[in-house]
């Protein structure tokens, strides 16, 4: 190894302990995606269990997850939806 005025085992040292320090941070966010991952998967099969009572007790999931849809978006933008759908459905004489 050439010198070039530092301590080759410091900077290994040093290099090590910067390693360290990013591998950690590198495993930290790994496991904190991996634990939303799951959190995820978890809320996911809540989702299910509901939509599978709400069916048992009768509604059309189908439609419960339209109006889910629905009380997402801005008002303005579901009658402008609403308006163009019945020019269609007009124009098509439905």
């Amino acid at each position: 190894m050439s010198d070039t005025g530092t301590n080759p085992e410091t900077v290994e040292d040093s290099g090590d302990a910067t390693y360290r320090v990013t591998a950690n941070e590198l495993r930290q966010f790994v496991e904190r995606i991996e634990r939303l991952d799951a959190e995820k998967k978890d809320l996911a099969e809540h989702q299910k269990e509901l939509m599978a009572e709400a069916k048992a007790r009768g509604y059309d999931t189908k439609l419960l997850r339209k109006v889910i849809a629905l009380r997402k978006r801005d008002a303005d933008d579901i009658a402008e939806e609403e308006a163009v759908m019945e020019m269609y459905k007009e124009a098509l004489g439905m």
